[in-house]
């Protein structure tokens, strides 16, 4: 008799011969024994290791030598969509098979995959959405959470949900993969799991500090985009040859600094962009061969992708980090100085082909004075929100909710305030155990759907009442963005053409 949930397209596809093979010169393959081994003996094993060791591409193969997929899917997520796409290309040519075929992805708005694919690479939004439809998620029999140590709240909230799952799906089974030493947290909050560690360095990286200087830096006349040109100077002119994979915090400073080196005229150096919005058509352009790359990149290179023969990291020690002030009930995305786990993970994108060199803009000083770990996001964001989709994903009370951190009872309780100032929410006559005391409203229904910020939600919502759509979709446009004037790089000149005639010169 089947199994709920069981699908016999699944087993079909499962007991295909798919020959799995492994690239010998990735460090996770010398564990693929043993990780396979503790996937048959516990139902939650954490992976730690380096990004590049080979964790997101090799473990659904290891999970499927290890017979699983045969009674749903694997499912594999990823914090961002590039990494998703990315990924699933990549295990697919490793395989020798068409993507959309043994290995597909879902995305948002995007899904290339059959009913009988068994590794399903999607992003964490993509798997919490799902549990809205399936909440025992019966269409897996193991789903692996990669990327755990970057916090998210999406991350947070699948591993709160997995927890209190894995109690009801005894064969159900659950694969979470860092890329910092911070496991320790992880293997607690799942009844001491089982941790595995795989070295993912393979040659020795020189780390070169270069702090900016503070006189030049105050007055304006030194900023870390004319800092980080300069160190791109010296390794051209100084060091042999490789690529250079240069940190920024924020897509105009990309742009600025991919736009001041191309006027540089560096031989037989193509200059290159990557951020999460870029086109997809844009970011493959990274991993295809060119004679030497100078690789422009956010945080989405720090640990979503691995690029190919990098040798030299040009760091800022900045990222953009989204942060909730409740005195003021703003939420902003200032440009902060990174952790010390951001700044190994950033040092550790070279070395991979040959020795490398990590230039970091920062003093060791500076460096040593950093948090060890980022702080997660359920712990700096506007919990309105987090609320939110808790309740809409009938999810239990956060108070009681299995979160790996739980953010304060005064955050909590701002949340559920601004909430009920919205409209969104309404107190319960009756409650059961574990169970929210709020309920969302109808239009607390229609907030949920929307994946903005609550307040923001609501003026459109109002909107529509007021006959004012229009005029309000630009204004919640504008405050949905990092920045309005940021133009679509695919489009820049109609994208000028249509500000020109907005241009003030006496205004910003």
């Amino acid at each position: 008799m089947d199994t709920p949930g069981h699908d016999k397209s699944l087993e079909y596809a499962a007991n295909r011969r798919v020959e799995v093979q492994y690239p010998p010169a990735l460090p996770i393959v010398k564990k693929k024994e043993e990780i396979r081994q503790a996937i048959l003996d516990n139902q939650v094993v954490i992976i730690c290791g380096e990004t590049g060791s080979g964790k997101s591409t090799q473990i659904p193969k290891i999970c499927m030598e290890a017979g699983r997929g045969i009674r749903g899917k694997i499912a594999c997520t990823q914090p961002r969509r590039i990494a998703a796409v990315n990924i699933a290309h990549r295990i697919s040519e490793e395989i020798g098979e068409a993507l959309g075929r043994t290995i597909g992805y879902k995305i948002r708005f995007e899904e290339k995959l059959t009913r009988h694919s068994i590794i399903k690479i999607m992003t964490d939004g993509m798997l919490l959405a799902e549990t809205q439809q399936d909440p025992f998620l019966r269409q897996y029999d193991t789903i692996i959470v990669d990327e755990a140590h970057e916090r998210s709240v999406n991350i947070d909230f699948i591993l709160g949900i997995l927890h209190t799952l894995l109690q009801r799906r005894k064969d159900l089974k659950v694969i979470i993969t860092s890329a910092t030493l911070d496991t320790e947290k992880f293997s607690r909050a799942f009844h001491h799991a089982p941790i595995i560690e795989v070295s993912g360095r393979m040659y020795q990286v020189a780390v070169r500090y270069l702090p900016m200087d503070r006189e030049l830096e105050e007055k304006g006349d030194l900023t870390y985009i004319d800092a980080a040109i300069d160190a791109v100077d010296n390794l051209l002119h100084e060091e042999a040859a490789g690529d250079i994979l240069v940190f920024m915090p924020a897509e105009q400073d990309i742009r600025e600094c991919c736009e001041v080196l191309k006027g540089r005229n560096y031989p037989h150096a193509q200059i290159m962009p990557l951020y999460a919005r870029l086109p997809w058509s844009d970011q493959r352009k990274v991993f295809q061969h060119a004679e030497r790359k100078i690789i422009v990149a956010t945080n989405i290179a720090e640990t979503s992708l691995t690029i190919p023969g990098i040798r030299f990291v040009v760091d800022t020690g900045l990222a953009r980090v989204l942060s909730y002030n409740p005195g003021t009930g703003t939420t902003s995305l200032p440009i902060l100085p990174i952790s010390q786990s951001s700044a190994n993970q950033r040092k550790g994108r070279c070395g991979r082909v040959e020795n490398g060199v990590c230039i970091r803009l920062y003093s060791e000083a500076d460096y040593l004075n950093r948090p060890e770990f980022n702080t997660p996001e359920i712990l700096r964001a506007n919990l309105a929100g987090v609320v939110l989709r808790m309740l809409y994903l009938k999810l239990p009370d956060i108070h009681i909710f299995p979160f790996i951190d739980k953010p304060s009872r005064k955050a909590i309780r701002n949340g559920f305030d601004l909430l009920y100032e919205l409209g969104a929410i309404e107190r319960k006559k009756t409650t059961c155990k574990g169970a929210p005391p709020y309920r969302l409203t109808q239009q607390g229904r229609l907030m949920a759907l929307l994946p903005i910020d609550p307040r923001v939600a609501r003026m459109i919502i109002e909107s529509r009442r007021e006959k004012c759509l229009h005029e309000i979709i630009i204004i919640a446009s504008a405050l949905s963005i990092q920045d309005p004037r940021e133009r679509p790089s695919e489009k820049e000149k109609q994208a000028d053409d249509a500000h020109r005639i907005l241009k003030n010169p006496q205004s910003d």
